[in-house]
């Protein structure tokens, strides 16, 4: 009994058991977002039409009860639920239950019923038998019956019968033919909508059960797909067609495919699986790759006439069959993709083979025939010129991209990706000697069996391992041969499933610099046109390879480089939590000028600084160290920022024209929570609040250094306790083809996830920005990113006290010192700091002129600050014995750690700093970040 039966079959005994006035079944492979109408009974013309395909989205029950995997029932309780049960008798409703699949929480399809009966579990249990007996019978169900006349004699050859090609998105419902194909269905191609609906009513409703059950165990299985069904035609009649296929799918199980070839097997029958069968030369195989040219489907036809050496589904056709793979296959497939083309192609056996590519929805298919037995000897000459013509193009390839690479693995890059098809070899590995060692560069095979040689002293090795790693000229042919030659390394061959080799030196200025080995699978017998290729390419390799070593060395100092002027630590303060990461241009071999820097202030202030030298090279990257250099010296003198950028716009203009440079500075106090910020032609940071939203401050807008005249603007902001700041240059916001207000954009948005992760640290968070932001990491710029959060000084930590400008006023500050320090618990500060509150004082009182204000603050130091209206900063003077001042100074320069002036808006003030403990920096090292 066919599937068409066995559904009639069922559904006349569902209608029976429910007492129901009609139903039908549908059918839908896994996933597709449709279920198609299979078999009905008492449904009427218009309400089949609607039937015929029902959205896999949609509430009506069937959809639903596939959804669910459990019954479900549509009751007309209303003039809408009424709308959705088409051509069913008034008060009727749909009850529907799925056709399930074994071990599988998708079923096959649903069974429906129309029935004014209401829900009953009992009815819901024998309706559930019905539809699993429905299941086992299509499992056992056998192929659609042939039209008449189709029957031939079993020898029929069919590879001369009309093959299309096809692809069925389940996921979209549209299914693609080429014209071949819509030739053999009968389709005017410019009519046809690639709908499957189009489609589906074209097969006989007879077969269309099978073809849906067959596909829906090929995606399922992720096996070959094969069907017969019969097409209706107006003018010709009936059609018998075969399709083969291969189901695919996304990685997640999501859009099921399926992909194949078409036949026309109307006015005769194929013949017995390949496997079955003694092969015969003209036979077709079929082959299925996705966009990256990765094997997905390749049925035994195929794998006999190309022959793989290993593993064929999944791998890269190139990697997987390299001989045939000539420089046009890659080209004709390009061409494909607006149609089907054909080529020629040759394999290392000499078998000729035809090659006919069609688009897929997500590849090409690959129709492939043995065309050696039809060729007559003009086309074998003309073959053989067309061989020599393809060897040439692959050498002057090779050749053009040695000249290209760059870097020594890029060389070995090279020579496994070009090489190992020009020669028609299994493996390639590249050694490269230093220091009198054996380095494997690279391998385009594994690597286990070459582990032993990876770094040994060449001259330590036995004297035949040495001929081998130090890369004698030689061609071994056999493995009986190679084990004669090398006795030391008998277990080489069985251990690489090699049985040829061609031991290449790689000799550049007289020196040898490394070895080159091809291995092949096959015993190999070296041509003398071989030998000469072998020998002139070893050159061309070692030429490549020395000056591949020449731009290591470049690479290796332009990163020492870099990493001496950037920063190597990052302060860990009170006021900020500071991470930060740089990124070399491209492949990092010359020296950028991005720079960043964190600089402890006083009063625990802290300057964050980013900037950007226009250019790369080495004079760009002393330019950055210069500037930042200066940069750090002029804040450590608490110079004003913009006094601060005038100086470092005097040192880049003094550089020359042709020097430029961008600058953002950032001074953070914890005390007031108050930003003072300025730019030089540098974008705006990025600033996330505790409460997850974004926003980039309104700076004035100041030319880049170099092009800028004085005066500079600033602006000042308040930032609340735990903000996120993010100094960036134009290089993290300006990759992939993105203009810089597109990436500031796009770096907002993603800092913005920071506030609810509260385990992410600023390294990890640095390290998600720079892997989205840069996810190919090679940039045409440079880019440093710094990230910072806020910690405002609480209250507690904060003591202030207004003084008198009298004598009594220096003794007022000692015992406010006493008393604040107890409070903290800092007895062993108390003497020292009274010294000094003492002596600033009084200096203030007879130097200077009042309001004097004393500030103490515990952070990660004790500063204590003394702060009048006088313009007039001290200095330290060298006393005479005789003298009797002039030693105050020098007094505060012995008891503190450190201590310093700045001016203020009223005057200014003096301040000192005094360890908390023995470790008071307690840096913290960020070498990631270089």
């Amino acid at each position: 009994m066919n599937a068409y039966d066995t559904l009639r079959l069922g559904l006349n005994r569902a209608v029976a058991v429910a007492q129901a006035m009609g139903g039908m079944v549908h059918l839908g492979p896994l996933r597709s977002s449709g279920l198609y109408l299979a078999v009905e009974t008492n449904v009427d013309g218009p309400g089949s039409q609607r039937w015929e395909e029902i959205d896999r989205r949609s509430p009506e029950a069937p959809a639903y009860a596939v959804r669910i995997n459990a019954p479900a029932w549509t009751a007309p309780t209303s003039p809408e639920s009424a709308a959705c049960l088409p051509g069913v008798p008034s008060g009727a409703g749909l009850l529907s239950v799925p056709v399930p699949v074994p071990a599988s929480d998708e079923p096959l399809g649903v069974l429906s019923v129309f029935t004014r009966t209401p829900e009953a579990p009992a009815l819901h249990l024998q309706l559930t038998s019905v539809a699993s007996w429905i299941a086992d019978c299509l499992r056992e169900s056998p192929g659609p019956p042939r039209p008449e006349g189709a029957e031939c004699p079993a020898d029929y050859d069919t590879t001369e019968l009309p093959v299309g090609f096809w692809g069925w998105d389940f996921g979209t419902g549209k299914v693609i033919w080429d014209d071949a194909a819509l030739g053999i269905l009968g389709i005017d191609a410019k009519g046809f909508d690639g709908q499957i609906r189009t489609w589906r009513r074209l097969v006989h409703p007879q077969d269309l059960p099978q073809m849906l059950a067959r596909a829906d165990e090929a995606i399922r299985a992720h096996t070959p797909y094969q069907a017969e069904f019969r097409i209706r035609q107006p003018d010709t009649g009936m059609r018998l067609v075969e399709v083969r296929g291969q189901a695919s799918s996304a990685d997640d199980g999501s859009r099921p495919r399926l992909a194949g070839i078409v036949r026309d097997i109307t006015t005769g029958h194929l013949a017995k699986e390949p496997a079955e069968q003694a092969p015969s030369p003209d036979r077709s195989g079929l082959l299925a790759v996705d966009r990256s040219w990765r094997i997905i489907f390749a049925d035994p036809e195929a794998e006999r006439l190309l022959a793989p050496s290993g593993r064929f589904l999944g791998q890269v056709l190139w990697e997987a069959v390299p001989a045939p793979c000539s420089p046009g296959m890659e080209e004709a497939g390009r061409q494909a993709e607006g149609g089907p083309t054909e080529l020629d192609v040759r394999t290392y056996t000499g078998r000729r083979l035809h090659v006919r590519l069609a688009p897929l929805p997500d590849g090409l298919t690959l129709c492939i025939t043995d065309i050696s037995s039809t060729r007559h000897p003009q086309a074998d000459e003309a073959s053989d010129e067309g061989a020599a013509v393809e060897r040439t193009a692959r050498i002057v390839e090779l050749t053009r991209a040695l000249a290209g690479a760059v870097t020594g693995h890029d060389v070995a890059d090279v020579m496994t990706t070009h090489m190992v098809p020009l020669f028609g070899a299994k493996d390639v590995s590249v050694w490269t000697h230093e220091n009198g060692r054996a380095f494997l560069m690279g391998s385009a095979g594994p690597k286990e069996s070459l582990r032993r040689f990876e770094g040994a002293r060449i001259a330590e090795l036995p004297t035949s391992s040495q001929a081998f790693i130090e890369g004698t000229l030689d061609f071994i042919s056999s493995a009986e041969e190679f084990i004669g030659r090398f006795p030391a390394l008998a277990d080489l061959p069985a251990a690489s499933g090699a049985q040829a080799w061609a031991i290449l030196p790689l000799i550049a200025s007289g020196r040898t610099v490394g070895a080159s080995c091809l291995i092949y699978e096959h015993p190999h017998v070296f041509s003398h046109e071989e030998r000469t290729l072998f020998t002139a390419m070893s050159g061309m390799v070692a030429q490549a390879l020395e000056r591949a070593r020449l731009y290591d060395a470049e690479h290796r100092r332009a990163q020492e480089l870099q990493r001496g002027l950037l920063p190597r630590r990052l302060p860990a303060l009170t006021a900020v939590t500071a991470c930060a990461r740089y990124q070399p241009a491209g492949d990092g071999t010359y020296a950028g000028g991005d720079w960043y820097d964190v600089i402890p202030l006083s009063a625990e202030q802290v300057a964050l600084v980013i900037g950007d030298v226009m250019g790369h090279g080495v004079s760009e990257a002393v330019t950055m160290g210069r500037l930042r250099t200066a940069g750090r010296t002029l804040a450590d003198l608490e110079q004003p920022l913009d006094e601060l950028f005038f100086h470092l716009n005097e040192i880049v203009s003094g550089l020359g024209d042709g020097f430029y440079a961008t600058c953002l500075c950032i001074v953070y106090d914890p005390v007031s929570r108050m930003c003072q910020a300025i730019t030089a032609g540098h974008p705006p940071p990025v600033i996330l609040r505790p409460d997850g939203t974004s926003y980039f401050p309104d700076l004035p807008v100041n030319p880049p250094l170099g092009a800028a005249t004085p005066p500079f603007d600033t602006a000042e902001f308040s930032l609340p306790d735990g903000a996120i700041l993010a100094l960036y240059t134009d290089g993290l916001v300006e990759s992939g083809g993105l203009d810089i207000a597109e990436g500031m954009g796009r770096l907002a948005c993603h800092l913005r996830p920071a506030h609810v992760q509260a385990t992410e640290t600023l390294d990890d968070l640095c390290d998600r920005l720079i892997t989205t932001l840069l996810p190919d990491q090679r940039s045409r710029d440079d880019s440093a990113l710094l990230v910072a959060r806020t910690q405002a000084l609480a209250p507690e930590n904060i003591s202030c006290l207004q003084l008198q400008d009298d004598p009594t006023a220096a003794g007022q500050a000692r015992a406010h010192v006493r008393a604040q320090l107890a409070a903290w618990n800092l007895d062993e500060l108390i003497m020292t700091t009274e010294l000094v509150a003492s002596e600033l004082v009084g200096n203030v009182v007879r130097h200077a002129r009042g309001p004097i204000t004393l500030r103490l603050l515990r952070g990660r130091t004790l500063v204590c600050e003394v702060a009048d209206a006088s313009p007039a900063m001290p200095r330290i003077r060298r006393a005479a014995d005789t003298d009797e001042n002039g030693r105050g100074l020098q007094l505060i320069c012995a008891v503190t750690s450190r201590w310093g002036a700045r001016y203020s808006g009223s005057g200014k003030c003096i301040w000192t700093e005094q360890p908390l403990s023995a470790d008071p920096l307690g840096e913290r090292i960020s070498y990631e970040s270089v």
